[in-house]
């Protein structure tokens, strides 16, 4: 069985969690080690006992770059008692640095995947600080056997042009997750729809912007569309959320939920997903392909995307969801104002009849990027000598 060490940045994010599922699925033993955003340890993450390699905070970056200069002197010692892993994976680029260190620590050749999901605005500045961390990348990845990342736009836009990454690439999209096979007979069919019209914004709610304008709509209609929020607000990014949501009639923050276990819930019980990000505009929101963009449509929600970004021009390949021409209360006005139920009905009904496995990861999925990973534990010449043999 392979056995993967995993480094995460933040072990109760849930991406996190999706990647270990999706690990086990495929037949591979996972140790995780890695940073925590909160005061305590984390004691389990689905059936694991993390490694803790102290506290981090979210959008502090020298706390912690302080925070991985302290782990890396002790993380020899705080992995000492574990078996020899197979292959470590390294979850952004913090991670890349201590995986290193990790390699170094079990006196043995062990590869190393970088997982990056995300590009940071700094790795993209044109000053010193931007060309210092791209350098640092670079050094660190220089001889990491596979570079793992969710959309091509980070590819076309980032690891290529500014020559990053020498190792293969595998295009892993954030997909949701589901452990049978999925056909088109599967999946319920849509229940009759009528106003108020239920806008979903789940996840990662780091947007302000987003937030702002979706409440801004909602006023101008005044009931007749309702904004549903789920997931882990980022409260570094706004300065009041739990008050702004409290003061808006008709925002509701529904809280987090676990993925993939609530998301037929959550999603059903909206019209519309929200798909647009202007986090890092013009940057790593415009390049994205983001979880709720295949969870919602999974689930039949009809997502709303910015026409120029890498999600819209997928939905547009696809011909499907909303496409905005512009980030205001005026084009959302004028895409979604007249909305009767025979237009909706149409809408989703397109998003349904797209192939399930656009939208989802089975364990057939699982089991090949575990084959995958195991391939690269193979030395040179391995597969010529069992041949022979």
């Amino acid at each position: 069985m392979l056995h993967v060490l995993y480094l995460v940045h933040d072990v109760s994010d849930p991406a996190v969690r999706r990647r270990i599922i999706m690990l086990k699925a495929g037949g591979a033993q996972v140790t995780l080690a890695g940073f925590r955003r909160s005061a305590s340890p984390i004691a389990e993450v689905e059936g694991l006992h993390p490694i803790d390699l102290g506290a981090t905070r979210d959008g502090r970056f020298a706390q912690r770059l302080a925070a991985v200069t302290k782990a890396a002197v002790s993380i020899g010692s705080k992995l000492g008692s574990m078996p020899r892993p197979d292959l470590i994976i390294a979850r952004n680029l913090e991670m890349l640095a201590l995986a290193r260190r990790a390699k170094s620590a079990f006196q043995t050749t062990v590869p190393i995947v970088y997982e990056c999901l995300d590009i940071h605005r700094l790795m993209l500045r044109g000053d010193f600080l931007g060309k210092a961390m791209r350098g640092a990348e670079r050094y660190l990845a220089r001889d990491v056997k596979l570079l793992v990342t969710s959309s091509p736009a980070f590819i076309a836009n980032y690891f290529k042009p500014f020559g990053q990454i020498a190792a293969p690439v595998e295009l892993l999209e954030n997909k949701y997750f589901e452990p049978a096979a999925v056909s088109l007979n599967d999946r319920a069919a849509a229940e009759p729809v009528a106003p108020p019209w239920r806008i979903g914004w789940f996840g990662a709610l780091r947007c302000r912007r987003s937030l702002e304008l979706l409440a801004e709509f909602s006023r101008r209609h005044e009931g007749h569309f309702e904004i549903i929020l789920r997931g882990r607000p980022a409260l570094s990014e706004f300065p009041d959320f739990h008050g702004f949501v409290e003061s808006e009639p008709w925002l509701s923050f529904g809280g987090p939920y676990r993925n993939p276990e609530d998301m037929a819930t959550i999603y059903r019980e909206v019209h519309f997903s929200w798909a647009i990000d202007f986090f890092e505009q013009g940057l790593n929101s415009e390049w994205l392909l983001p979880n709720r963009l295949y969870e919602g449509c999974r689930f039949g929600a009809v997502p709303i995307s910015m026409g120029h970004t890498e999600t819209g021009r997928f939905l547009d390949q696809q011909g499907i969801g909303v496409l905005l021409p512009q980030a205001t209360p005026e084009a959302l006005e004028a895409a979604l104002g007249e909305l009767e139920e025979h237009r909706f009905g149409k809408l989703r009904a397109r998003v349904l009849a797209r192939n399930p496995r656009t939208w989802s990861h089975d364990r057939s999925d699982c089991r090949a990027l575990v084959e995958k990973l195991r391939g690269l534990t193979v030395a040179p010449g391995s597969y010529a000598a069992e041949a022979l043999a």
